[in-house]
This record gives C-alpha cells, structure tokens and sequence, in this order.
C-alpha cells in the first residue's frame, strides 16, 4: 500500500494509479480463506433447489427450439463436425455447446430436462466457482455472499439456466477471469493458474469465438497499470512488469487456446470452407460494428441491469456511497482484488453497450465479478450480519422458486408453438407431405415432432414456394409471423397462371380477456397460421389461365 509519503502524480494519467491506490482501494483483502463446510453446503443447496427439478417446461421459441434441435440431429444423423438445423449446415457458431447437449440426449434420452441439464450444470458450477476461487482474492465470507447474490438474481440465474449459449460462455469466461487473475496477482506469474485459466479462455472460444479472450485481457492489463506503483519501492507489479518480461508466457496462452479450438476448426474448414469468412466477420467483427440485427441504443442494458441484478442493486447503493463518499476507515476495507472485480464486470457491461448488436443475455458475463465486488463489501462493512439484508436474499429466493417452478412453466406452455400439441401433429405426422415454415425457422416443432426436415423460406422467396408447390400433392406452410398468411394469400391471388389453392387454414390467434391472456401474446411465439395449399387438376389449371388471358386483354 502507498504511504502518507508518497508524492502527488505530476501527470493526468498519473492521477489514475493514485486515485485508485489511495483513495478507492487502499486497504488489504481479507485473508481468512478457509472454506467453511455449513456456507459450501449452502452454495451447493440452493442453486440445486431452484435448477435442477425445473427443467422439464416447454422450450421457448426460438433459442431454446433452435439449441435443442441442433444436439438433436447430432445425435440422430451422426454428423459432429458440421452443425445442421433441419438438416442445413448451421454456420452461426462454434459446436461446445451442441456437443454437451449432445452428450445428455445421448446418456438421459432426447427431452427439454436433459437438454436444460447442461445449462443448468454451467450456473452451478459458476456459483461454485465464485466461491471456491473467489475466497483466494476476496476472503471466504466476501465469496460466499457473492455466491449467495449470483444465486438469487433473477437477471443470472433465471436467465442462464436457459437452453442458451450465454450460460456456458459465462461459466467460461468466469473461470478463465478467476484462475488468469490468480496467476498474476501476487506479482509473479503462476503457470498453474495461467494454463487453467488458458485452458478455460479456449473452451469459451469454442462457445462463442474470441469473446472469452476480449472479457479477459483487457481488466487484466488495465488493472496491472493501475496497480503498477503499489509496491514501496515503486516497481511496477503483477501483469504489467510481466508482460514486458515474459512474451513466452503470453504465446504460452495463445497456443493453448489454439490447441483447444484448431481441430474443430480445421475440420470444420475442410468440410465447410465458407464457415471461417462468415462466423470470424460477419458474426463477430461486422455484428459489433456495423450490426445487422438486435440494433438498440447504448443504454440498452441500463435497466435490463438493474431489474436482473437484484437484490444486489439494492445494495449496491451504500456501496457506491461508501466507494465516493466514504472515509479512510471505511477505505481501508476495501482491497485492490474486490476493485479489480468491480473493473472486470463494468468492462463487460461497457463493452457490450458499445456493440450496435445487442441482447439481454450478452452481459451475462458481468454479473459474477460485480457479486464478487459487492460481495466483499457486505461482509466487511457487516451489512452481512443485517436482518434486511438476509431478508433480501431470502425473499428473492422464494420468488425465483415461485417463477421456476409454477410462472416459467405455466408461461412456456402458453407461448409454445405446440401448447396444444393435437391442433399441430395432425398436420406433420405424415412424413411424406413437405412441411415449410415461412418467413423463420419454428425449431421447437421440428424437436417434438420428430421432424428434421422442415424447410424454412423467406419472404423474398415466395413465388419460390408457390411454383415449388405446383410439383407437390400437398404443401403444409406453418406461419410464423402474425400477418405471414394473409401477405401469402395476396401474393397467392395475384400470381399469374397458377392454380395452386389454400385448401385448410388453422389460425392459432386469441382474444386476450385478462391481463393474464395480454401477458402471454395473441399468439404463440413462433406459430400464428397453418395453411395446406395443393395444386388444382389440369383443366382447373387452365381455366385459370384462360380466365387472366382474358381479364388481360381487356
């Protein structure tokens, strides 16, 4: 720690290790690191209560429709390398994921409980992570409680547990964050903890690509140049005088990371050579810069934050307070660890709000640090031993069992394309008759029906479908857009020559009554209509004709 002694910066950017050496982060972390057996027993118990027997809902259109039949046709056709949805390649991202998933539907059967096994597993061990490698830091009580936070915000583990890519990234980048910081943070590297930390940074590249290393380095290196005048003597510490030394190291890293991703990568280019130029700039590069989708203002994820981080929003108030406004006693309290986790989550959370592509699971990632940051605070400013603040955990786990085990369900059965399972089965059990899903995919209808082999067409490619379904007996088109039918009706209407007809429609809209009906939608996420259009018989065809031949002489 920097003494009474120690001059003013002479320079702006000296005023940055200052302000964060003496002022924001002067003291030591607390050094009791022991695990207790009643707290681990506690961070085992409640997360396994409120994840593992709710898995059994409906899928959710479309994420979970889409990552539950990706795994599925793994299984079914063998192909481990190429990703396929409805039987097409599926470019968008790597295969980690799928192939866990894969895994369970293999060991416990094919259904929406062991596909949501793995995502489930991610959190656990994530809250688990946070307290067994966070006490290293922050001291076993500041752990426990951030473990205790992650477990009961509605933002976190609500969410994550989900049949989504962003739980496994998180459990990723967090356990990469956890060991990378263990290795520098007493000033000499540990390549134990490096290559662990290596070795997970990978793994969260085969999840979803390079974003495990870009929440990783930069709160590293920051935080190393912020801590660079810690020592008495003035030498620089930790990341920062080793990465000047040691550059073996850092390809030490790299190569790990490479070892982990090269195999499916190159097989994947031998197979799918576009796959490379498509996932690295287009989904990656151009989505950050100059997005195609999710488009949404740079405070996006304001109050997407703030709701889903309760209850710790609640106490991240005083802690604020005590962070600006707080004096030297209370300063002590507060260590360069608990400030380096407070700059690794609000990177995640600026990082993500600089990206023109966003979606409320991205920032999944910032909530274990900001727990940990919070987490030290509350145990030694004693807002651990306040009645309101175990009343506040308590009370937000009562309500996330209240939502996993009666609200998500109940919703999910309300919004699924197939709630009510005989209005749709009737149309796709004969494996014979083309099923098309127009304008989007409606995965979740293809996983419980057995159905690999649904073919998506897009707007544009309407007068495709229509020539397309001259040349078939029967054409089953499931709607998956409120307005998709009648748009198709007119297009259909207007078509010159072509004797193809709606010969059934199923509307799947409703009249919502109560605020409850208004909460689940007019319709279910992914399906509005059903249509079976056949072509007419020849002399109909050319009646057809005739009759437009005419109206266009006239």
């Amino acid at each position: 720690m920097a003494t009474d002694a120690t001059p003013l910066p002479r320079s702006v950017l000296g005023w940055g290790p200052h302000l964060w050496n003496r002022v924001l982060f002067p003291g030591d972390a607390d050094t009791r690191t022991r695990v207790r057996p009643l707290s681990l027993l506690f961070v085992l118990l409640l997360p396994a209560i409120l994840l593992y027997p709710t898995r059994s809902f409906m899928l959710l259109e479309p994420d979970e429709g889409r990552y539950a039949q990706i795994p599925k046709e793994m299984v079914e056709g063998g192909s481990w390398v190429v990703p396929t949805l409805q039987g097409e390649p599926y470019l968008d991202k790597p295969p980690l994921m799928y192939w866990l998933v894969a895994i369970s539907f293999e060991l416990f059967g094919v259904s929406e409980a062991s596909a949501r096994l793995i995502p489930a597993l991610c959190v656990h061990l994530t809250i688990l992570a946070i307290y067994l490698l966070g006490r290293r830091s922050i001291g076993e009580r500041g752990a426990f409680w951030a473990a205790l936070l992650l477990a009961v915000a509605p933002g976190f583990l609500g969410v994550a547990r989900l049949l989504l890519l962003d739980g496994l990234l998180t459990l990723c980048v967090t356990t990469s964050v956890l060991c990378g910081f263990e290795a520098v943070r007493s000033g000499t590297l540990d390549r134990r903890w490096w290559i662990a930390a290596a070795l997970m940074s990978g793994l969260g590249f085969l999840t979803k690509g390079p974003i495990s290393e870009v929440l990783l380095f930069p709160p590293l290196l920051l935080f190393a140049w912020l801590q660079r005048h810690r020592s008495a003597e003035g030498e620089p510490l930790g990341l920062w005088k080793w990465g000047r030394a040691h550059s073996k190291d850092a390809a030490l890293f790299a190569g790990i990371v490479v070892l982990v991703n090269l195999p499916w990568y190159v097989a994947m280019y031998l197979r799918r050579p576009e796959f490379l130029k498509y996932f690295f700039w287009e989904h990656n590069v151009m989505r950050f810069a100059k997005p195609f989708d999710h488009l949404e203002p740079i405070w996006y994820y304001v109050p997407i934050f703030v709701g889903g981080f309760l209850p710790g929003m609640l106490l991240a108030v005083p802690y604020l307070r005590s962070l600006l406004c707080g004096g030297p006693e209370e300063a002590r309290n507060r260590s360069a660890a608990g400030g380096f986790w407070l700059l690794s989550g609000m990177w995640c959370l600026f990082f993500f709000s600089l990206s023109g592509s966003k979606l409320p699971t991205y920032i999944l990632p910032a909530f274990p640090p900001l727990c940990l940051a919070l987490g030290e605070f509350i145990a030694r400013s004693r807002w651990d031993k306040r009645l309101a603040t175990r009343g506040l955990v308590a009370t937000f786990a009562a309500i996330l069992a209240f939502v996993n085990f009666v609200g998500l369900p109940w919703y999910a059965k309300e919004r699924s394309p197939m709630g009510r399972p005989e209005m749709v089965r009737q149309y796709l059990d004969d494996p014979t008759v083309t099923v098309v899903t127009y304008p989007r995919n409606v995965d979740s209808v293809a996983f419980y029906t057995g159905r690999n082999d649904l073919k998506r067409m897009r707007s544009k490619d309407v007068n495709q479908l229509i020539v397309d379904s001259h040349f078939r007996p029967k054409t089953v088109i499931l709607f998956t857009h409120e307005h998709s039918l009648h748009g198709f009706e007119e297009t259909l209407n207007g078509a010159v020559g072509s004797s193809v007809r709606i010969t059934e429609t199923k509307s799947f809209s409703r009249k919502p009554t109560n605020w409850l009906d208004k909460l689940v939608g007019a319709t279910p996420w992914g399906l509005c209509d059903i249509a079976v259009i056949e072509p007419g018989d020849a002399a109909a065809r050319a009646k057809g004709m005739a009759q437009r031949s005419d109206g266009s002489a006239k």
